[in-house]
């Protein structure tokens, strides 16, 4: 593989991910190129990327030698399969969070990159959050002390069930399989792992099929996390509440990239990344509260992709390590035991 031409990528899945998330994210990174798209719609694809080539399967496009890299963004129980049949036909990887169905899919998944000798990842995109970014640089900084609350809200209000397989019964639905291998993630990165966890995952919206609320705890020594979802809250726009011996940093609203590639935002035009709402920070002071903004960090998801071709290029370290994946799909599986056993699971179980 030379490194003077752009990996060339092909896109598994153009659904809402694939072409929100990683078809902008990919063409926007400098040294990668949007080669192929696999697709049953190939007039939606061309109409967003005519350059790219449209496969009607995924072994059609693993047939091209000029493919570098293959990023899955199909439905999740299709995350394992895709990507083992990949790695097997020469193929560096991305896959679209979560990583798989279970941890036992993903151990499959990293061992079948260590045969291939070639790079699995997952999609953390999560990790380049400006509110994620920001807290992180405060813990840093010693801002806010020893942290002895954590608490990780990813609320929306949609009360209406919609017709799409994330909210429809079967392996893989559901909002926590959603969005609880990011909160994992970015919790894993704080603080490592926990002593225990717990976990209430339910359905609360009327013909709901697959869950749409979730309260997880994780347990240290003295740090306890929290990790809160739901599809029923109109007041949503809480993100971060975290505290700490030296003070308190409050967060709302969510990272601005979502949105802006929902808008049809270039990755990297001005203005990218910047999020509007800033946080506080509140110290106490001869007994007075004391509040002060806290500007948000700059953000960019392309990030992940520019780690990936660094370590398909030159071997740097993959931007999320493979046994960090590992560590979040142990986590969720404990999580989905704790929820049905209704009680506190100790990690070394």
């Amino acid at each position: 593989m030379s490194a003077f031409r752009p990996l060339n990528v092909a896109l598994v899945g153009y659904g809402y991910v694939g072409k929100t998330f990683h078809a902008p994210l990919i063409a926007a990174t400098p040294g990668l190129n949007l080669h192929a798209v696999v697709s049953g719609d190939p007039a939606k694809v061309a109409a967003d990327w005519p350059d790219a080539r449209v496969a009607p399967d995924l072994p059609s496009a693993l047939a091209d030698p000029a493919i570098d890299l293959v990023v899955v963004a199909t439905p999740n129980a299709l995350h394992a399969p895709q990507a083992i049949a990949a790695l097997n036909a020469g193929k560096h990887v991305v896959v679209d969070k979560p990583f798989a169905l279970d941890a036992g899919e993903a151990r499959a998944m990293a061992d079948a990159a260590t045969a291939a000798g070639k790079l699995l990842t997952v999609f953390h995109n999560r990790r380049w959050d400006s509110d994620f970014l920001t807290l992180k640089r405060l813990i840093a900084d010693g801002a806010l002390g020893e942290i002895v609350q954590y608490e990780s809200h990813f609320d929306r209000f949609r009360p209406v069930v919609r017709d799409r397989w994330r909210e429809r019964a079967g392996p893989g639905a559901g909002a926590w399989m959603d969005l609880g291998p990011h909160l994992l993630d970015q919790a894993l990165v704080l603080f490592g792992e926990p002593l225990a966890i717990a976990a209430d995952i339910g359905v609360q919206r009327p013909g709901g099929e697959a869950d749409d609320y979730f309260h997880v705890t994780l347990r240290y020594p003295t740090l306890r996390v929290i990790l809160h979802g739901s599809l029923l809250t109109a007041a949503s726009d809480l993100r971060l509440a975290v505290h700490g011996t030296a003070g308190s940093f409050v967060k709302h609203g969510l990272d601005p990239q979502e949105a802006q590639l929902k808008a049809g935002m270039v990755p990297g035009a001005p203005g990218w990344g910047r999020d509007s709402r800033h946080g506080v920070l509140t110290t106490v002071e001869n007994d007075t509260q004391v509040h002060t903004d806290v500007p948000p960090a700059p953000a960019d998801y392309r990030a992940f992709y520019a780690g990936v071709r660094e370590a398909i290029l030159h071997g740097a370290p993959a931007p999320v390590p493979v046994e960090e994946a590992l560590r979040v799909m142990g986590l969720l599986d404990l999580t989905g035991r704790a929820a049905a056993e209704r009680r506190e699971i100790p990690l070394e179980l």
